[in-house]
């Protein structure tokens, strides 16, 4: 999932700023390289911390609304 999201985010930002140049295979496969490199490490790191701040407002929020 992540290799597709960041393969078509990649894709749209390098084509919209450089258009459809001859380089752009080369450009958007460096672009997409970086872009996976940064995104697994920080899904990975960041979204233990999003869940436990979603459970805690949940619970927070149940616990308000059954009393």
């Amino acid at each position: 999932m992540s290799a597709v999201t960041t393969g078509i985010v990649s894709f749209a930002v390098v084509a919209v700023n450089l258009g459809f140049i001859n380089q752009l295979l080369f450009v958007w496969l460096k672009s997409w390289l970086i872009g996976y490199i940064v995104a697994v490490p920080s899904i990975l790191i960041i979204a233990p911390q999003i869940e436990k701040l979603v459970s805690y407002l949940l619970e927070k929020r149940n616990s308000t609304v059954n009393h």
